[in-house]
C-alpha cells in the first residue's frame, strides 16, 4: 500500500449458533470494505444470515477458539482488522474513528474500550479476571496479531506499539442473572478440559486462595463496588472461576 492509498478494512465476526443477533452485528460492519464471516459448528440459520451480508463466509469445526480466530485472520485480506463477536455492536461513531485511525503509521494495534451490558443495565466497573474485559486489542493491522491455542480465554501475540481508542464497543454479555451463571457453567467445563490436556491442573489451596484474591481486584482494585451489587456478582464469578475449573479437572474424566 502506497501513501497515498485508503487502507482496506476487513471487518472479521467469528460466531457459533448465533442466528438470533447475527444480522444486527452484521449490519453494524457495513463501513467496512471486506466482511468475513466464521461459523463454527452452526447448526442453526447463522449460514443464511452471513449469506445476506457477504460471500466471505468460513465454515467449519473448531475445539480450539484460539484457532478459529486465527482461521478468520487469515482469511481476511484487509491492511487492517476489526474483530467483533456476535453480540457486540460497532456505533457510527467507532466506526468513523476505526476511518479514521487506520489512516495514521503510528500503531500496530488499538484497544477498543467496552460498555458492557447485563440485560439493559449498563456495567462498566469490575470485569476482568477472566469474566469479561473493559477494553480488548481488537484493531489491529493484518500480521500483528495471532491467538494462541487455548479453548477458552485464548492470549495473544501483539507487534507493538499499542495505540487506544476513545469510542466504545457495546457489548451484551449476559440476558440477566441466570445467564451469567450458565456462562460461569460453560466457561469452566473448557477451562477444566484446557487444564488437563496441559498435564497441570494446580492445587486445591492455591485456587482456593484465588477466590479472595480474584474477587478483590474486580470489587476493589477494578472498582466493581461502583456498580452495586451487579459489581459484587461479577467479583464472586471472576473468583470462583479458577476453583471451579480447577475441581471439574480433578474430579471429573470427561
Amino acid at each position: 500500500m502506497t501513501s497515498s492509498e485508503t487502507p482496506k478494512i476487513s471487518a472479521l465476526v467469528v460466531a457459533h449458533n448465533e442466528d438470533d443477533q447475527l444480522a444486527e452485528c452484521l449490519e453494524c460492519l457495513t463501513f467496512a470494505d471486506e466482511l468475513v464471516v466464521v461459523l463454527d459448528k452452526c447448526t442453526d440459520g447463522s449460514d443464511t444470515i452471513a449469506a445476506l451480508f457477504t460471500d466471505n463466509i468460513v465454515e467449519g469445526s473448531w475445539d480450539i477458539e484460539g484457532e478459529r480466530r486465527n482461521t478468520g485472520l487469515e482469511t481476511c485480506t484487509g491492511d487492517w482488522i476489526i474483530e467483533v463477536d456476535a453480540d457486540e455492536r460497532v456505533s457510527p461513531e467507532l466506526a468513523a474513528e476505526i476511518r479514521e485511525v487506520v489512516t495514521t503509521e503510528k500503531y500496530n494495534y488499538y484497544l477498543v474500550p467496552f460498555d458492557n451490558y447485563v440485560g439493559e443495565r449498563l456495567v462498566r466497573y469490575g470485569w476482568g479476571a477472566a469474566w469479561g474485559v473493559s477494553a480488548a486489542a481488537r484493531l489491529s493491522r493484518r500480521g500483528c496479531k495471532r491467538w494462541g491455542m487455548e479453548r477458552i480465554h485464548p492470549g495473544l501475540k501483539l507487534t507493538a506499539p499499542e495505540g487506544r481508542l476513545t469510542e466504545r464497543m457495546v457489548h451484551y454479555v449476559d440476558k440477566d442473572i441466570s445467564d451469567m451463571i450458565l456462562r460461569l457453567d460453560r466457561y469452566t467445563t473448557v477451562r477444566a478440559h484446557d487444564l488437563r490436556q496441559s498435564g497441570y491442573i494446580g492445587s486445591f489451596g492455591h485456587n482456593v486462595r484465588r477466590i479472595f484474591s480474584r474477587f478483590y481486584k474486580c470489587y476493589f482494585g477494578r472498582k466493581g463496588y461502583r456498580e452495586g451489587q451487579y459489581g459484587f456478582l461479577i467479583a464472586l464469578f471472576a473468583g470462583l472461576y479458577p476453583i471451579l475449573s480447577y475441581l471439574k479437572a480433578h474430579l471429573e474424566d470427561r
